[in-house]
């Protein structure tokens, strides 16, 4: 299905405001959908002036459908729909007497001009399904009513409001709560779903005849309410915007959709929407949140203090091979703690594993004998990595370099410049791919990387076969002298 932005850009000749006055349409044509119980289809001139193409389309929540199937992308040639045309051509609404006839269901057509400054650029047509209509009641009047309000105001270019958009994820429907009130903010009407909010808010009896702002003001504390002037703003509804509040054990949302169909103010619509299990939920995953990170906060400190004592007994040692055991086991346990420190500050569930790299390389680099001779960077970014991948990753570079440095640079080798290791990450095709080259020694002549016993190693190999699902190559450069380790995996 075709986007608004294509069909513009394919058949019409209508500017990036315009196309954007439409789309401030589009965001809230759903409320004008369910207050007329009809079907709302956007209509787009085309610019050879032979019809018009069907731009978008919105079903009602509240009504049955007059459109089984979809129509976005379809043409209308002129004098298909003369309607249409008319309210396109005089800039007016157009309704007809007689309804049409679609898969034997009866359907009432209006068309409803969108205007835009002083001009006219696209065509609304509300198609309500006729069948089963009964006597309304009072909540489908005040509906009516206010569809028909909003349509005039569509007309007149009045609404949308330019700018004005919600800046709630969770902004109310129709459904939630609906309210009219008079241009002194007084309750004309009110739905038995907001009526049910206000009584949870603590409210005895009725709203109706009472003004919103000031009934919201005893039932709620100053300091779990917004500020005075968006609190008459808003309830008084003189301001197309929304605002939140919180009572005692009750929050939600309200809405402001002012009314001026004839050019003068003459009250508003405020939505209201109970949201309080989701600020409830907000809370608890929060509290996770942060429970979560001081956890990684507190993993990070006793892997520290591990790492301490056996940097402590490592110096205590008189045999070098435990005391480079030892040495080893610090990067190691270093390696997870950085993770684990990365985790309890970022409290995502993906870390940016260029920052964790280049802390591995310049502590593996501080911790090694032969540290003072060698430089360790990166050439390109891994990106973001998810934290359950992270640890692994960062043990295998920590491996890697460690075995680059400490016999690609042994201790006491004379070496005739600064050595270096370059670490390349890329992403290719869903895939990372990482190169880890050194300008030392080189590998043995008689290496084989499945005959060996190293458990540097191995803890490589294992880790990146079994934990990341990736492949393990080892060999000499073939740009000069040293060795290069290729780690393909899966993007973690």
């Amino acid at each position: 299905m075709p986007s608004l932005s294509e069909l513009v850009r394919s058949h019409t000749d209508l500017g990036e405001d315009d196309v954007a006055w439409l789309q401030l349409l589009l965001a809230d044509w759903q409320i004008i959908a369910d207050l007329s119980f009809a079907d709302l289809v956007l209509w787009l001139p085309d610019r050879g002036g032979t019809g018009l193409w069907a731009g978008a389309q919105m079903r009602p929540t509240t009504g049955p459908t007059a459109y089984v199937d979809d129509i976005v992308g379809t043409f209308l040639p002129a004098g298909r729909r003369p309607m249409l045309d008319t309210a396109y051509a005089e800039g007016r609404l157009v309704r007809d007497g007689d309804p049409e006839w679609r898969d034997a269901v009866p359907v009432r057509v209006e068309a409803i001009p969108v205007r835009r400054g002083e001009r006219v650029i696209a065509v609304v047509g509300r198609n309500t399904n006729l069948l089963g209509v009964r006597t309304p009641s009072r909540l489908e009047l005040s509906y009516l009513q206010a569809a028909s309000d909003l349509t005039r105001m569509i007309a007149n270019g009045s609404f949308p409001v330019e700018g004005q958009r919600s800046d709630h994820a969770d902004t109310p429907r129709i459904g939630d709560g609906f309210v009219r009130v008079d241009a002194a903010g007084r309750v004309d009407y009110a739905s038995p779903n907001a009526l049910s909010v206000y009584r949870r808010l603590g409210l005895h009896g009725d709203l109706t005849g009472l003004g919103l702002a000031e009934v919201t003001r005893e039932l709620v504390p100053p300091r779990r309410r917004p500020d005075e002037e968006t609190l008459s703003a808003v309830l008084g509804g003189r301001a197309h915007r929304d605002t939140e509040i919180e009572g005692e054990e009750v929050a939600l949302i309200l809405r402001a959709i002012p009314l001026r169909p004839h050019g003068e103010h003459l009250g508003a619509l405020i939505l209201l929407r109970d949201v309080t299990e989701l600020r409830r939920r907000d809370r608890e995953l929060i509290t996770k949140d942060v429970t979560i990170r001081e956890i990684h906060h507190r993993v990070k400190n006793n892997l520290q203090t591990v790492a301490a004592l056996l940097r402590l007994q490592a110096r205590r040692m008189d045999v070098p091979a435990a005391r480079a055991a030892l040495e080893e086991a610090v990067s190691r346990v270093g390696s997870i703690a950085i993770v684990h420190e990365t985790l309890s500050q970022a409290g995502e569930e993906h870390v940016d594993f260029d920052e964790i790299c280049d802390r591995l390389g310049r502590m593996v680099a501080e911790v090694s004998a032969a540290g003072g001779h060698v430089v360790v960077r990166r050439e390109g970014g891994f990106g973001e990595v998810r934290a359950e991948s992270a640890t692994a990753l960062a043990m295998v570079l920590t491996e890697v370099l460690q075995n680059a440095v400490e016999h690609g640079f042994a201790a006491g080798e004379d070496l005739a410049a600064e050595g270096s290791i370059t670490i390349t990450p890329q992403l290719l095709v869903g895939r990372l791919h990482v190169s880890v080259t050194d300008t030392g020694r080189g590998l043995p002549d008689d290496f084989d990387l499945d005959a060996s016993t190293s458990l540097g190693l191995s803890i490589v190999r294992t880790l990146v076969e079994s934990e990341l699902g990736g492949q393990l190559t080892l060999g000499p450069r073939t740009d000069g002298p040293g060795t290069r380790v290729e780690i393909d995996l899966p993007a973690p």
